[in-house]
């Protein structure tokens, strides 16, 4: 193993789950690589997988939904994280309704943001969409975002060895 891999090991960031709406088509995947990026003005970068259909309708979408999970839920992070849009539909049988710019919020998000695209960063088999915050809700009540280590179990829906 090398010092990156290593290092990367040690990480355990927050999990997300992204959706994307575009024209008549919906979308939305669990991501692990995102973080806010700028401080002035406010600026979140969120990392799509070129092999998934969420980034080709993102690729489309003005607007970009991100919802941050509780740990609890690793039914929902599994739901959208260990199937392909590309052989489902996501939504059936999800609890969503429409927000923001058209955008698809889920029911049981515990946080939720809707950003404006700004800009598209390649960067390897993943682009980076750069959001620009528009709107954003927080449940009050106290929990813990899912991250990394409680998804590890989840298999992939689309493998990046796919892009």
């Amino acid at each position: 193993m090398t010092g990156m891999e290593e290092f990367i090991d040690r990480l355990d960031y927050p999990m997300y789950v992204v959706t994307a709406v575009a024209g008549p088509e919906r979308a939305g995947c669990l991501v692990g690589f995102a973080s806010q990026c700028s401080i002035d003005p406010v600026r979140f970068m969120v990392w799509l997988s070129t092999a998934n259909r969420t980034y080709r309708v993102a690729c489309s979408a003005e607007y970009l939904a991100v919802h941050l999970l509780d740990r609890t839920q690793y039914d929902l992070a599994e739901h959208f994280g260990g199937r392909t849009g590309d052989e489902v539909d996501k939504f059936a049988g999800v609890a969503w309704h429409e927000g923001p710019a058209g955008t698809a919020l889920l029911d049981a998000a515990r946080a939720w943001f809707v950003g404006r695209v700004v800009a598209r960063v390649e960067g390897g088999d993943h682009e980076g969409f750069l959001l620009d915050p528009a709107d954003a809700a927080v449940e009050p009540s106290p929990w813990q975002p899912f991250r990394l280590s409680e998804g590890q179990s989840i298999e992939a829906g689309h493998p990046a060895e796919d892009a």
